[in-house]
């Protein structure tokens, strides 16, 4: 079995090397390939991932390189992990947006628009390559905003399923404070990509007991912590919401945070030139501990599973993924793309039957759904107008002045990624 990672350089690699390494049984990987145009890095990235897979007895060849189309020849599956425009870019996205007092993050609001104009050309241009290479090969995409993203590679007509860690760290997190296995919790997710909410927390499987009353009852503050909102408000809902609802139910205490300290790229930026150094220790043959403040827990879990499944292997029954509506969500049009548990097998991810949608969380939803459509469209064929559009539909924005600055603002700071300006 051969696979190939676009973005193989990213100082996230280690994390899915371990993960490949320990979870062979699952998938049984003879080739790895870590594709990335940034050499030095990846030169770096590519010996700890060797070292990794000879510690723990991995008997796998990892290859690197820069050449796109040599590196997914032949590949089963092509995973893709980019950042387009790297951190400097992400510092813009968090920043600019606080000068019109909006969120400034790199995958929601203004922040999240610039990341996705930047990134879906990339990465329809890479699936094009990997469809003309091996057109059989899945692609599971990391990149972020997972859910446009995704939307583009479905609607181009590619092999695609969307992945996130957001689910499987709260599955791990709740086994964790009920005292059970992970593969004992099944959650009820529902929503888009960085916008949901765990309904339910069931025993077993779809149809088991839902322990999330007593869950919220007996750990409701270390959870509401873990989210950084009230306890309260975790109780009003009766569910648990992502982190990232923070950026919605909290907006203005959030814009108010995020103007008096660094910006989070910068301390991503930091934390990847210690880790890069790290790298480069021949004797360091493991994940560092530092890796994981980078984020990305148990990513390489998740992906190990989803590409098993997808591959024809021992992955889970139900995974969380991203992938088209198709009548999941009944208020949303059938090509959205939705985060949801899904059944996945060969033949891709086929979303489970979902509960009615209460109108506080299918309303939020719906109205990110239209942004997102708003934003592909842009992504797709540019324009200032089609930019305006989008960010004015977004409920982080919604004020035309807002939306007009942020508009001006965006083109500005990403011009050398915008083909159109």
């Amino acid at each position: 079995m051969k696979l190939a990672v676009v973005g193989g350089g990213s100082t996230y690699t280690p994390e899915l090397i371990d993960g490949f390494a320990r979870l062979r049984d699952t998938l049984p990987i003879t080739e790895l390939v870590l594709v990335d145009p940034a050499a030095e890095r990846l030169e770096l990235v590519g010996g700890l991932a060797r070292r990794i897979f000879a510690r723990q007895d991995h008997d796998g060849k990892i290859v690197t390189t820069s050449d796109l189309d040599a590196g997914v020849e032949g590949a089963d599956a092509v995973l893709l992990q980019l950042r387009v425009g790297g951190q400097a870019a992400r510092e813009q996205d968090e920043t600019w947006p606080l000068e019109c007092g909006c969120v400034g993050q790199e995958t929601t609001g203004a922040g999240g628009l610039a990341k996705a104009l930047r990134t879906v050309p990339v990465v329809l241009d890479i699936a094009e390559r990997v469809r003309r290479a091996n057109p059989d090969a899945w692609i599971i995409d990391f990149t972020n905003p997972v859910g446009i993203v995704t939307r583009a590679l479905l609607q181009a007509g590619h092999k695609a399923v969307g992945l996130c860690n957001v689910a499987i760290g709260l599955q791990r997190k709740f086994a964790g404070l009920l005292g059970v296995a992970p593969s004992e919790v099944h959650l009820d997710h529902v929503g888009l990509n960085h916008l949901t909410w765990e309904r339910a927390v069931r025993l077993g499987g779809p149809e088991g007991d839902n322990v999330l009353p007593r869950l919220l009852a007996e750990h409701g503050d270390a959870v509401a912590d873990d989210l950084r909102l009230p306890r309260p408000v975790l109780d009003r809902l009766g569910v648990v919401p992502s982190y990232y609802l923070r950026y919605f139910y909290a907006h203005d205490e959030v814009v108010r945070e995020l103007g008096t300290k660094p910006s989070r790229a910068a301390e991503v930026a930091a934390m990847e030139r210690e880790l890069l150094e790290m790298y480069g220790d021949p004797a360091l043959d493991e994940k560092p501990a530092l890796l994981a403040k980078r984020g990305g827990a148990f990513y390489s879990e998740a992906a190990v599973d989803l590409a098993a499944s997808l591959l024809g292997g021992g992955g889970s029954p139900y995974q969380v993924v991203n992938t088209y509506n198709n009548g999941t969500l009944p208020f949303l049009p059938d090509d959205a793309v939705v985060e949801t548990q899904a059944s996945v097998g060969s033949g891709g991810a086929v979303p489970l039957p979902v509960a009615p949608v209460d109108p506080l969380y299918a309303g939020l939803i719906a109205h990110v759904t239209a942004y997102e459509d708003l934003a592909l469209e842009a992504a797709l064929r540019g324009g200032r107008d089609r930019v305006f559009k989008a960010l004015l539909a977004h409920p982080l924005v919604g004020q035309y002045d807002r939306a007009d600055g942020l508009t001006d603002r965006l083109i500005a700071h990403n011009r050398e990624h915008l083909a159109w300006v």
